[in-house]
């Protein structure tokens, strides 16, 4: 389940820099800042994962 959700994570981050990038390139603050929730969200899902890899062991 971890290598699912840390796969997840760094989905999210990628998926969100593509938006990101895409908005910006396009002018489109919304989706710029799609990006940017997307990739926090992805931060946040990773940094809980590791936290729990630190506490499993």
């Amino acid at each position: 389940m971890a290598a699912d959700e840390k796969t997840r994570a760094k989905g999210e981050k990628i998926k969100g820099a593509v938006k990101e990038e895409t908005g910006r390139a396009l002018g489109n603050e919304r989706l710029t800042a799609e990006g940017r929730a997307e990739q926090a969200r992805g931060d946040a899902r990773e940094a809980k994962e590791k936290t729990k890899d630190i506490f499993k062991h």
